[in-house]
């Protein structure tokens, strides 16, 4: 009978990811203790908080990756809290010993793509855009995170289906999760629906603890939910964060393509670069594979020509997405449409456009890429 070893047990506990950190739990000081009796193992992990909303995600990966090992049997695993000195040793090792919290997403450094998903007014769908396309990038493995920057409007965490609130470990904010991505949003701090009743200086306060405060984790996309128009809000992220690329949301109709175009214009003040056009609500595909132009055609085109006009580059209309009545219901349940109906037209459109969004456009062909490795003469 093979006898497992407590170094065996740890090494298949380092397979476990804590969900909101994005790191092994025994990288993260998680694991309290580990008995061997035989084919019987007993782990206990820390958590951070006693209310960890990942709790049995943290027993049941522990348990499964235990029960794995040769001559294991019965595998149980119980919890522990992790004290104010052990949060503050791990927040020392997510994010070092400096007193003043830096906005990661604004570091030279920084390798996530950022996408500000804009429009010119309201009903245009932007929030259905932002919270599928999420969806959609994390479904194809990526570590996708929302930021709801539409602090008077915010739906987010409604259309992700998530009702779950942020927690604190030290002074670090962890988002709550939903369907593979990472969020947050004022909704989270208030009651019910109260208003939010805030100037424009709360505003920019507000974006600036989500970006900094938050522990984001090492994210492949962020998206920033914005609010229509160009006001305070889209002026704030283009302060904080000047990398972030606009994606333009507009619909086929004429006048709504009108508006866009202010939206996607604003990038000429901000010096922001734009990813993009996406025109949603566009023909809807009938029972019957017939179509019908229920909004108009050719307003994303439309908006797309102008920018590329207006900023003296090609601006690309990433893709025409269809009127469906599944897009709206996924919002209003909280379930993306990319997840309930990953195979109708407009998740693969939506799909086709998160393809597309990932791809650098920028060559590293010449550039050198810092490996490290010394050129030796022969």
């Amino acid at each position: 009978m093979t006898t497992v070893t407590e170094s065996e047990v740890r090494a298949a506990l380092a397979r476990v990811i804590d969900p909101e950190i994005g790191r092994p739990i025994t990288e993260l000081g998680m694991v309290k203790s580990i008995a061997v009796d035989g084919s019987s193992v007993q782990v206990e992990i820390y958590l951070t908080i006693a209310g960890c909303p990942m709790k049995s995600t943290l027993t049941e990966n522990s348990r499964a990756a235990v029960a794995e090992l040769d001559g294991v049997t019965e595998v149980t695993v119980t919890t522990d809290v992790m004290s104010d000195e052990q949060r503050r040793e791990l927040r020392t090792s997510l994010r070092g010993n400096a007193t003043e919290v830096v906005n990661p997403f604004a570091q030279p450094g920084c390798t996530t793509r950022i996408y500000a998903v804009a429009s010119g007014k309201g009903g245009v769908g932007k929030s259905s855009m932002t919270v599928n396309l999420a969806a959609a990038l994390a479904a194809r493995g990526l570590s996708v995170g929302v930021l709801d920057a539409d602090i008077y409007g915010h739906s987010i965490p409604h259309m992700l289906g998530s009702d779950e609130r942020p927690h604190q470990v030290d002074d670090m904010i962890m988002p709550p999760m939903a369907h593979g991505v990472k969020m947050i949003s004022i909704g989270h701090f208030v009651e019910g629906n109260s208003p939010v009743v805030w100037r424009g200086p709360m505003l920019h306060r507000a974006i600036t603890q989500f970006l900094t405060d938050v522990f984001w984790g090492d994210l492949d996309v962020l998206l920033l939910d914005l609010p229509p128009g160009t006001g305070d809000v889209a002026i704030s992220v283009a302060q904080l964060v000047p990398n972030a690329e606009l994606l333009i949301v507009t619909t086929p109709q004429a006048a709504a393509a009108e508006v866009a175009e202010r939206a996607g214009s604003i990038s000429q003040q901000t010096r922001q670069r734009i990813a993009g056009v996406i025109e949603n609500m566009g023909a809807m595909v009938m029972p019957d594979g017939s179509t019908v132009d229920v909004f108009g055609a050719g307003g994303g085109q439309t908006v797309a020509d102008r920018l590329s006009i207006l900023t003296g580059t090609e601006i690309d209309l990433l893709g025409e997405v269809p009127l469906d009545p599944a897009l709206r219901a996924g919002g209003d349940v909280g379930v993306p449409v990319v997840i309930a109906h990953p195979e109708s037209p407009t998740s693969v459109a939506i799909g086709e456009i998160a393809d597309k969004i990932v791809v650098r456009r920028e060559s590293l062909a010449g550039r050198s890429l810092n490996l490290g490795v010394a050129n030796k003469q022969r």
